[in-house]
């Protein structure tokens, strides 16, 4: 991607104004920088329709290039879409009238936007959040482990999932998620599967067991975990890749290409089908306390907390002995507010209300225009984060908003398992 090219925007701010950009901006807002909606047209899925994007832009990239069906979130990773326009994925800070890429940003003020540790390990924000909103049931896949993902110069990518009620009013086709293997799976089971891709319905979803999805609840998933996520919209922080595996053969009737299964694969490994497996963590899928391993309930945070105010860790714990991402969900009533003092920076988005946070005025919008920039995407940067600020709720409804943050933020945090406490 070439600095300071824009085609989201149509339009093209030279680099020497970028740094210009952003120092007014961060001064404008005290550190906390206004984002623009990142939609994500995917071929391989059919829109859920609950992300707000008006109905006349489903397929606002035309439909070669398939319906969005997710709306990425403080992203500097890039889509792997065939097709893509060169910012595919890239979330754009918008001031004064003009858009300048979140990754510009970050280079410019480096750890004074995503903190010193995640600048001087990562020189990046190695992370995003993302809307996931399928009409019906995705492929039976994995994102590849890092071993894997290094093969063809990606990274991998754990992720997680919280399905918040404000947007799953329906529950569109299939809300259930298979994960993993029934005990006493083997590799060859898999590898007849494999086999038979051509065949119809590769009976792949055989060998694994569905779970009821729940509003209000989540999952951590592993890198080499394999899942079909269902149907409810579906609030993912995750690590900042986008490599993945399909392998089923057939959803709901419509056929998968091989190509969906190797994309991510070395091409001379592409009818391999004992590297495919490897792809597998075979440990983790076959885990006979599934649930209890990755499921998580929110935590109210007492600390962060107050009348009026309740802030709820949804996405927590770690993967491999790593803290990776972590997310909480902040509600305040009317009539109230709170100061904010987090560890690190975090992205925002809000799903429901009206209210300010620090000089910036939030809402949530009904409907949403391609290209259109609601003020409902927020980026904290680590300055900000650590000096304070105040949100506060100035409607007659609870102003709900969902916030991520990088690796390594939390001196502490629940676990996996830890709801069972309350």
């Amino acid at each position: 991607m070439t600095k300071g090219v824009y085609t989201q925007s149509q339009s093209a701010i030279a680099t020497k104004d970028i740094a210009k950009l952003y120092a007014n901006a961060m001064d404008a807002g005290d550190g906390i920088l206004q984002l623009t909606p990142n939609w994500i047209p995917r071929v391989f899925m059919q829109p859920g329709k609950r992300l707000k994007l008006h109905p006349d832009d489903w397929y606002a990239l035309g439909v070669h290039r398939g319906g969005i069906d997710e709306r990425w979130l403080a992203s500097t990773t890039e889509a792997a879409n065939d097709h893509r326009q060169l910012d595919e994925g890239l979330s754009y800070v918008k001031f004064n009238g003009k858009r300048f890429l979140l990754r510009d940003a970050i280079e410019e003020g480096k750890g004074d936007v995503v903190g010193d540790a995640i600048w001087k390990k990562y020189k990046r924000w190695p992370v995003f959040a993302k809307f996931f909103d399928n009409v019906g049931p995705l492929f039976f896949h994995i994102h590849q482990m890092e071993k894997h993902a290094k093969n063809v110069g990606q990274e991998s990518k754990p992720e997680s999932y919280y399905f918040p009620p404000q947007l799953n009013a329906a529950d569109n086709r299939f809300d259930y998620t298979f994960f993993g293997f029934e005990p006493g799976t083997t590799k060859e089971d898999v590898r007849k599967c494999l086999e038979n891709w051509n065949k119809g319905d590769n009976g792949i979803l055989d060998l694994s067991r569905a779970y009821r999805l729940k509003r209000g609840t989540g999952w951590i998933i592993p890198a080499g975990v394999i899942h079909a996520p269902g149907s409810l919209c579906t609030y993912e922080a995750q690590w900042g890749s986008d490599v993945f595996a399909s392998f089923s053969s057939l959803v709901e009737g419509r056929a998968i290409e091989w190509d969906l299964l190797v994309a991510n694969v070395p091409k001379e490994k592409h009818h391999d089908l004992d590297y495919i497996i490897s792809m597998l963590d075979w440990e983790k899928n076959l885990d006979p306390n599934f649930k209890a391993s990755n499921y998580v309930e929110p935590i109210l945070d007492k600390q962060t907390s107050s009348e009026g105010v309740f802030d709820k860790w949804i996405t927590y714990g770690t993967i491999n002995g790593k803290q990776l991402f972590s997310a909480k969900e902040l509600t305040i009533m009317p009539g109230h507010k709170t100061v904010v003092r987090d560890p690190g920076a975090s992205s925002w988005v809000f799903v429901q209300g009206y209210g300010k946070v620090g000089k910036i005025k939030v809402d949530t919008p009904v409907m949403i225009r391609y290209m259109e920039e609601p003020n409902d995407e927020i980026f904290v940067t680590a300055a900000a984060a650590k000096k304070g600020f105040v949100v506060e709720n100035l409607g007659s409804e609870p102003l709900v908003s969902l916030r991520y943050f990088g690796p390594d933020v939390h001196k502490s945090m629940p676990q996996i398992g830890d709801h069972h406490k309350k």
